[in-house]
């Protein structure tokens, strides 16, 4: 296994473990909207962003268990995201990870109140002393902090809102990735500072870890939309081709799938520039940017 591979397979172990310990058990009540919140997140999953908490706070010295909560957090803003971009007022999807959708394993409504749970729970994780306890209280509000700019208008949910309005237009290169740098690229950039701010890492580190964090991120969403036109379904884990059935906006589309390979070997490459110097210490981070780009999946 390669280290991108190691490190993705310890990340999701361990955050897997964490999750199944702490979102509400499918009998307790109501039932229902627990167990579609733990159909939304638990079983497979890359589990991309928990891995890039881990591998930044455990080169930087935090203990796993001060990760565990941030970890856990970006996943269930992640899967909470995941359930209302596939409801009908949104992408309309059916499938999802290989499996139907929130909304089509159980009803639009629940998959709705799904959603929201998740989200708060995942602010639950980094605050409440019983899962973050290990964490000075002071970082776990610049935590929260991070967390929600991520997710808010300045970040996913604003990427979303340009997503929608970009469909059926023909956007630029540079309107193309504002929308990603928000809709994909913010909680990934969350991710590897939520590890960084765990480890108490200084103002220094944590920009430079936050310009490696963006161009990951953006490199992430290029290679999502090749592999929407180049990969099949059943690899995806979800409808091959619906970018373009839906006609949005993608970087085939404007460069040509050479032109996107290559802007995404540039985003790695910035990606892995913003690490000079910092030694052996990162090598993880450095792995799983170049699996960004790599991967088939």
């Amino acid at each position: 296994m390669s280290d991108a591979g190691t490190t993705l397979e310890r990340g999701r172990e361990r955050v897997n473990a964490a999750l199944e310990r702490w979102l509400p058990a499918a009998d307790q009540a109501p039932e229902r909207l627990h167990s579609a919140m733990r159909y939304a997140v638990l079983g497979t999953g890359k589990r991309l962003r928990p891995a890039l908490v881990y591998a930044t706070g455990d080169a930087l010295g935090a203990a796993p268990e001060a990760l565990d909560p941030p970890a856990c957090a970006v996943e269930l803003i992640h899967a909470y995201s995941l359930v209302h971009d596939d409801l009908p007022a949104m992408d309309d999807d059916d499938l999802r990870r290989g499996s139907p959708t929130c909304h089509r394993q159980f009803d639009e409504a629940t998959a709705i109140l799904a959603g929201d749970a998740l989200q708060a729970h995942a602010f639950g994780l980094i605050t409440d002393d019983a899962y973050a306890g290990s964490i000075e209280p002071g970082l776990r509000a610049r935590m929260a902090a991070t967390l929600a700019e991520a997710a808010g208008a300045e970040g996913m949910a604003g990427g979303q809102a340009f997503d929608l309005f970009a469909c059926g237009h023909a956007p630029g290169l540079t309107e193309l990735e504002r929308m990603h740098r928000y809709k994909t690229g913010a909680l990934i950039r969350s991710s590897v500072l939520l590890g960084a701010l765990a480890a108490a890492a200084d103002d220094r580190l944590r920009e430079r870890l936050a310009r490696y964090g963006a161009a990951v991120g953006l490199a992430f969403q290029i290679v999502d939309d090749i592999l929407d036109v180049t990969a099949d379904t059943a690899t995806l884990g979800k409808t091959q081709g619906a970018d373009i059935e839906r006609n949005k906006p993608t970087y085939p589309a404007l460069l040509g799938l050479d032109g996107a390979r290559d802007h995404a070997a540039n985003m790695r490459d910035e990606a892995l520039a913003a690490l000079d110097g910092e030694g052996a210490r990162f090598e993880s981070l450095r792995a799983l940017a170049r699996f960004v780009v790599e991967r088939s999946w």
